[in-house]
């Protein structure tokens, strides 16, 4: 049997504490655990292939995490109302929407879900609420609007910009019962996307396209960070300083991704199609990508985004 001497060249070394600042690679034996560690090096996000829709649709609407959401209402060339509930691998049916729509908001989990707005035709109040099998009729919206954002929780949520005919800047505040008006954006938009919170929460895109965001406070919004490539139609998941944008369309659809720290972005790796109109659920280091108009007009792919991995000390284990 070859020795790690033979192979490497070199001889392992013996210390009794970890290097201070160990380079990716490095391998040790420390007498004091008496373990033998090594170093693994920063491991780049990337996105994969997940589970395809049962129905290919756009202008979809999505809530929950990478193993368990729900994507909603949509456009197959005819307003949708189904539901779809995912588990990481597959997609089933859930219930239907009282109101087929597309375009709507979205957010909460894959049990306790909120669809708001969107047209069917002309543009909808009609908010519903889903319990992990069935739609119920929420409060209606103060204003009817299409292309919206939304984030936060069934709730306790957040709609804001869109269209009623003209780029509205309005915001309204659901309290799981009733909507109220919050502070208006800065910029009144349409093709937006958002996440985050109803007291933290993010809006970004939409526009013509833009390449701004705004965060909220749970009273008004202020300028946040420029991303790198505007654009309409995107998605977005995570929380007001540690969010993901993804997908949209500039002058065509695009497969950018962008991570937000609650102060600027930074771009990450790409989608593996190019897509607009999509629709998230996740983190920013555990994201789902479903829909959209992609290499097909009502695209049914799927990608999960896994985040980077820090730099670690792993510890040799054997059986």
């Amino acid at each position: 049997m070859s020795t790690y001497y033979q192979i490497f060249g070199g001889k392992v070394n013996v210390v009794s504490a970890d290097p201070s600042n160990p380079i990716e690679g490095q391998i040790w034996y420390n007498t004091t655990s008496e373990v033998l560690k090594y170093r693994v090096g920063l491991i780049a996000s990337s996105w994969a292939t997940g589970g395809n829709l049962a129905t290919g649709r756009r202008f979809l609407a999505g809530a929950g995490t990478q193993t368990s959401a729900l994507a909603f209402a949509g456009f197959t060339g005819a307003n949708s109302n189904a539901t779809e509930e995912y588990d990481g691998s597959t997609w089933t049916g859930g219930g239907n929407l009282a109101t087929a729509r597309r375009a709507p908001g979205g957010c909460g989990t894959q049990t306790t879900g909120l669809g708001f707005g969107g047209y069917s035709p002309g543009s909808q109040v009609a908010t519903e609420e889903y319990n992990g099998s069935a739609w119920t009729g929420g409060g209606n919206m103060a204003t009817g609007r299409r292309y919206l954002g939304g984030c936060g929780t069934q709730t306790s949520a957040l709609g804001f910009g869109g269209y009623t005919g003209a780029n509205s800047n309005a915001t309204e505040e659901y309290d799981g019962t009733s909507w109220t008006t919050g502070g208006n954006l800065g910029t009144a938009r349409n093709s937006l996307a958002g996440f985050g919170t109803q007291t933290a929460g993010l809006a970004f895109g939409g526009g013509s396209p833009g390449n701004t965001s705004e965060e909220y406070n749970g009273t008004s919004w202020t300028a946040g960070g420029t991303m790198n490539t505007g654009r309409t139609a995107p998605a977005g998941v995570g929380t007001q300083t540690a969010g993901l944008g993804f997908g949209g369309y500039t002058t065509v659809k695009v497969a950018n991704t962008e991570e937000y720290d609650g102060t600027s972005w930074t771009n990450k790796t790409n989608m593996a199609e190019a897509r607009s109109q999509v629709s998230g659920a996740g983190t920013q280091t555990s994201a789902l990508c479903s829909g959209g108009f992609g290499s097909s007009t009502y695209s049914p792919s799927v990608e999960e985004f896994t985040g980077d991995i820090a730099a670690s000390t792993k510890t040799v284990t054997g059986s």
